[in-house]
């Protein structure tokens, strides 16, 4: 039986189609992925089965009785909400009830005002009347589940657990559908790990989106393909899917193929001379432009990535040769006594925990830091490319073309000249895309231009620090491909297991305290000889403790909280920063649009700048979220 279902549903974004007379529904105990590339409509989909957003067309029917919930993609931040206090919430009136109720009892002490007590009173009494206390034997059993606090202030948590708290919310009202988008954003391996065995054990139906194929390989036991508006259903696991969608897309291309010769000989016969067009027969002609239309209407795929490094000349046999590295910053142990080396053609993943100093070891090997002690010897004849989101800069104002060919309309790869468009077609930039200013493009398009620069430098040493993000999975597998056969060094640093297991040939792995251990092979060998995750928070505990006294008095001024109105700020920016996110969406659709650069030129302007504005206050809005996080997590520290 169904608990959802989707009739001959439409959307579309603009002129984009996003949903083209779909079907869909899900049962019971189903696992269902949505996949796509970015911009295909997966989390429209699902904000149209949790009510967010209404179809064009099309009905949405929802049994009634089922419940629907949603893991929302912000972890929650607030100083005046408690664990339990933020899951009752998942509740209505009875939530309230027992939050208020929860807060009253902590704050009541042995000096409690009569006042204080009558309200508990009146609050427990309402809680009985409603049945409410087998709602809070319900909270107080997925906190232990989750291994939750019910107590602790949200404050006082890392990102982990906030997500955990998060998952608790949605599944507090018994959901018989659960929706996730992107759940493995912003965590690490081993809370990935944990929240695959949940939903393994969960009772319920699970909708979710993923660019995590991990991830999707055990969870999904049915993927749901949305391209160009139409959607496919997949049942089986995520290489079943791969196998038949790739049949189905040589189907199509065998159909276009076919049509579009039915077209051409009908175009050459009403093109005929003067005798031709006294024996036209009226019902072809009225045939041939409902192939015209047909022939407008399709919708084209855009075509795969295409890579390629611009190799220099080959390295030293020796890359790096590392004797007794330390490094430690403000009392935190990053690296301790850690000796290797590299040599020319090996490929590396450091794994471990967020903030446990992997993008500092490799700042270490590059010299842009200084070890506390110990020697780093580099080889000869060394030449970096480094992919860094958080340092490669693009200039918004210039075009993608400017960008990366820097004026030049010609490029050499490997030694060929290359036009700078047809290099930029490799990354699925059309020439007009490629005129296009920065600005205007989507983040899986930024990203893409990124690589494309990074991929022109010529290099025999590739550092790639998490560059996953916001790729398609059809680009991730081209990038393995790409980095699988780069006769060069690589070194990486990444959470998605899959990229690691099909790119490396070793692992460092951070093992707690600053130490880190090396095993041949990725993520999945180095775990079959032994390998363990380690949490950092373990290390900054041990700090705390074995601080000297001066140490403990500087760092007092740290342990202030937040003030209520930054705190009250804090709570207001991920709202405000989701907002700004959906309004830059909304307006790189409409860019998208194959016509939009035939508008008047103010109207595009105008449209370009609004986008330009919105990303400007979104990396703003960011930037400060940053900040008072920081200073928060230094409060809690």
């Amino acid at each position: 039986m169904s608990l959802c279902r989707i009739n001959n549903g439409s959307l579309a974004f603009g002129h984009t189609p996003l949903l083209k007379n779909v079907d869909f529904s899900i049962e019971a105990k189903e696992r269902v992925c949505i996949v796509g590339r970015n911009g295909a409509g997966k989390s429209s989909l699902m904000k149209v089965i949790d009510g967010q957003i209404q179809l064009d067309d099309g009905v949405l029917n929802i049994d009634s009785g089922i419940t629907v919930s949603r893991l929302q993609q912000d972890p929650p931040q607030s100083e005046q909400s408690s664990v339990y206090q933020y899951i009752a919430a998942g509740l209505e009136n009875i939530g309230q009830l027992l939050s208020d109720y929860q807060s009253l009892s902590l704050s009541i002490g042995t000096n409690s005002s009569e006042q204080q007590l009558n309200k508990l009173t009146r609050l427990q009494e309402q809680i009985e009347t409603l049945d409410g206390w087998s709602i809070d034997s319900r909270i107080q059993a997925i906190c232990k589940r989750l291994k939750l606090d019910p107590d602790a202030l949200l404050t006082e948590l890392s990102g982990g657990w906030l997500r955990k708290v998060a998952l608790a919310k949605a599944l507090v009202s018994e959901p018989d559908v659960l929706l996730l988008d992107e759940p493995t954003n912003h965590l690490d391996i081993d809370t990935i790990e944990w929240l695959e065995q949940f939903l393994q054990n969960f009772a319920g139906a699970i909708i979710f989106i993923s660019h995590d194929r991990g991830f999707i390989e055990r969870i999904a036991n049915r993927i749901v393909d949305l391209d160009r508006g139409v959607m496919t259903n997949w049942p089986g696991n995520y290489q079943s899917y791969l196998e038949g969608k790739a049949e189905w897309l040589r189907v199509e291309e065998e159909q276009n193929a076919l049509f579009d010769k039915r077209l051409a000989e009908e175009e050459v016969w009403i093109r005929q001379g003067i005798k031709a067009r006294r024996t036209r027969n009226e019902g072809r002609v009225r045939a041939l432009k409902a192939l015209r239309q047909e022939r407008k209407e399709r919708v084209n795929r855009q075509g795969q990535a295409k890579m390629a490094v611009n190799e220099s000349s080959r390295s030293g046999k020796l890359v790096f040769d590392v004797t007794d590295l330390n490094f430690d910053f403000e009392g935190q142990i990053i690296v301790n006594h850690f000796s290797t080396s590299v040599m020319r053609g090996e490929r590396i993943a450091l794994i471990g925990p967020n903030g446990c100093g992997k993008s500092t070891l490799i700042k270490l090997l590059l010299e842009q830091l200084q070890p506390s002690s110990g020697k780093i010897k580099t080889g000869t004849n060394i030449e970096v490319a480094y992919f860094d989101q958080y340092r490669e800069t693009l200039d918004p104002e210039k075009t993608v073309q400017d960008n990366v060919g820097e004026g030049k309309q010609q490029i050499t790869i490997n030694g060929k000249d290359r036009h700078i468009l047809s290099y930029l077609q490799d990354f699925l930039f059309s020439p007009e895309r490629a005129r296009t200013p920065v600005k205007a493009l989507s983040g899986g398009e930024k990203n893409r231009l990124l690589l494309a620069r990074l991929f022109l430098r010529p290099a025999n040493l590739i550092i790639l620090d998490e560059p996953t993000n916001d790729l398609d999975i059809e680009t991730l597998e081209l990038l393995e491909s790409l980095l699988a056969e780069f006769p060069g060094t690589l070194l990486l640093v990444s959470h998605d297991r899959a990229f690691i297991d099909n790119t490396v040939t070793s692992s460092w792995w951070y093992a707690g305290d600053g130490n880190w251990h090396e095993y041949v092979g990725g993520y999945q060998d180095a775990v079959s000889q032994g390998a363990k995750f380690y949490k950092t928070e373990l290390n900054e505990t041990k700090q705390v403790e074995t601080s000297s006294p001066v140490k403990t008095e500087q760092a007092k001024p740290k342990a202030k909280k937040l003030s209520y109105k930054l705190q009250r700020e804090l709570e207001a920016l991920p709202e405000q920063m989701e907002q700004l996110e959906e309004q830059i969406e909304s307006l790189q659709a409409l860019i998208g649009e194959a016509d939009f650069f035939e508008h008047d030129q103010q109207y595009v302007n105008d449209t370009l700048a609004k986008l330009s504005d919105s990303e400007a206050q979104l990396e703003t809005l960011f930037t400060r979220w940053e900040e008072l996080e920081e200073l928060q997590q230094a409060a809690n520290n």
